[in-house]
Parts: C-alpha cells; structure tokens; sequence
C-alpha cells in the first residue's frame, strides 16, 4: 500500500503545481472545496525549502534566510485539475516585523487551524538541530485543543550527525502519548539531499485523500 501512494504522490507532486494566493485572513481564503495539508514551524525553519523539494521546483515557494520573510498564508494547488492545496503558514516564534503585524499574522493562523473544515492535517516542522522547544509545544497545545490532526516533521537532518536523527525519531513518539492529536510516527527530512522526501510526499497525499501509511 504504501509503496503504491508513493509512486502516485511522485507522479502528482512532479507534475503541475501552481501558486493560488497569498491571504492575510480567513475571508480572502478561496473556497474550502479541495483538502488543505499546512505546513507550520518556527521562523527559518525551512518551510519553503521543503514545499520547493516535495514538488522538485526551485522556485514555488519563495526562500529566505530572514525569519519571518513568509507572512501570509501562501497557498499552492496541486495537479491538473487539482488534487489538493498545500499551506505554506507564516513562521512563529520570532519576526523581523512590527508587533502589530506579528499580532496578525497570529490571529490569521489560530482563526485557519481552528476554522478551515477542509483542513486534513497540520505538518510540524521542527528543526533538528533544536529539538521541540517551548514554542513548539504552544503550537502544539493548539493543535490539541482544535483537534486538527498533526504530524511532526524534522527538517534539515543533513545539518546534524545520523545518530542524532535515530535518537530523535526513536524518542519523540512516546512524548507525543499527552498529546492526542500528534500521529506517532516521526518524519526525518532534508530540503537539500532530499532525505526523507517520498515519505512525506506519500505523507501528505494519504493525509488529503483520508488514507494510512504502513508504518516504517
């Protein structure tokens, strides 16, 4: 089963893939008539990065090394016709932004998780490198109480030794237990050696189309 979502998420993620728009609330949003998958983290985390490597595009969505660059919820269609959006949020935790924008671009992200009926699943990204910090475990808290299904993803895994990774991946799911709307498993990933990345391309595909992955 899962190598068979796999191929078919290779074919569609390698295929058309189209900026929708960007939307600074709940209003501008386009109609909640295809599943949404989101893509949240901390500032710099590399949100972006890793939209651009699931697609094998360098420039879907735009990367920067300032954090809080993405500011609006960016939203991506998939396939011809499309299949399903991809969410690119605004990153938390720190901006080089006036405090009232900051303040609305929180308002936008809580208002888009508690809010879109159509949203299938959130993507964590953690960094590595970090670990899950105080921060993270806000967001998480949120997730929880909104009962939106989410999944933690590590990100820039190249950045940082393999048993490092192992030791991650093996012990965050059993810190997960207090958290009911976390998925167990753990995805390990890097934008630039591609690690990790047909998984979550099966990932998110099974997530929009209401399908399970075999476990690794």
């Amino acid at each position: 089963m899962t190598l068979a979502i796999e191929m078919e998420a290779l074919r569609l993620f390698t295929g058309p893939a189209v900026f929708v728009t960007s939307a600074p609330t709940m209003e501008a949003l386009p109609p909640p008539s295809l599943p949404e998958v989101a893509f949240a983290g901390r500032s710099n985390v590399g949100k972006s990065s890793l939209l651009n490597a699931l697609t094998q595009r360098k420039g879907l969505a735009r990367t920067s090394n300032t954090p809080g660059r993405t500011q609006l919820l960016n939203m991506f269609a998939i396939g011809e016709p499309a299949v399903l959006r991809l969410v690119d949020m605004p990153g938390y935790g720190y901006a080089e932004a006036p405090k009232k924008l900051v303040e609305a671009w929180k308002r936008a992200v809580i208002d888009y998780l508690r809010g879109r009926p159509n949203l299938k699943r959130v993507l964590l990204l953690i960094d590595s490198r970090r670990g899950v910090g105080p921060v993270d475990e806000n967001i998480m808290n949120v997730l929880d109480e909104a009962a939106v299904s989410y999944q933690i993803v590590l990100t820039k895994t190249d950045k940082v030794k393999p048993s490092w990774v192992t030791k991650l991946v093996t012990e965050m799911p059993a810190k997960l237990t207090s958290h009911p709307a976390a998925l167990r498993e753990v995805l390990a990933t890097s934008s630039e050696k591609h690690d990790g990345i047909s998984r979550l391309r099966a990932a998110v595909l099974a997530a929009a189309t209401d399908r399970e992955l075999d476990p690794q």
